[in-house]
């Protein structure tokens, strides 16, 4: 059973509007299922690893990510098995497969960490991009941030040449606050923080 979460009034109003933002009820704080008026985001599985190589073998899609994109089938098992099985195990984590509600098959996914910073991360396969599904993901998952989680913040950590994360970023009502130097693969990465909190929504 879902019920809906009412969102929270805004000064401004967004350029993409949830028409639906639902979560499965349940005391269960590991990545509880979120509906979106045209998404579903929930848990990969197992059975999703087809789709998973789809998304992280896209040398495009990954490159402002710090691993190679991936291979073959087995390097997406593993990668699974790392990175998100491993999240589902634990009492609390929020990593999501984000789907489309016409065949809940996982066209990218969107995480939030539960250090300190929460920090968003997403990624879409190319061929959905510039149809505003990952601002859309950003968006359910920054209102669950807020209304459920308790957040006062929420951030997103993004490359400075990642033009198309920034704007996500933006569109779900993030400001820059600070540049970071990150070290990828022995390579110094400038990054922009990029901040939504509770109290100016």
């Amino acid at each position: 059973k879902s019920v809906p979460i009412p969102l929270l009034k805004r000064k401004q109003p967004l350029m993409i509007v949830v028409k639906c933002f639902c979560l499965n009820v349940s005391y269960n704080m590991n990545t509880p299922t979120l509906e979106t008026g045209r998404l579903i985001l929930r848990k990969f599985t197992e059975y999703d690893l087809e789709a998973l190589f789809l998304i992280l073998k896209d040398e495009e899609v990954n490159r402002f990510l710090p691993w190679y994109p991936i291979k073959d089938l087995e390097e997406t098992k593993k990668f699974y098995e790392e990175r998100y099985a491993s999240k589902y195990a634990q009492p609390q984590a929020y990593a999501y497969a984000i789907c489309l509600k016409e065949d809940n098959y996982p066209i990218g996914y969107i995480k939030v960490d539960m250090e300190e910073h929460h920090d968003f991360g997403y990624g879409l396969r190319k061929e959905f991009w510039h149809k505003g599904f990952a601002t859309e993901a950003a968006i359910a998952c920054k209102e669950y941030a807020f209304q459920v989680l308790d957040f006062d913040d929420v951030y997103s950590i993004i490359r400075d040449s990642n033009v198309a994360s920034q704007n996500v970023a933006r569109r779900n009502g993030m400001s820059e606050v600070d540049i970071l130097i990150k070290y990828y693969r022995g390579v110094e990465m400038p990054h922009i923080v990029f901040r939504a909190s509770r109290k100016n929504i």
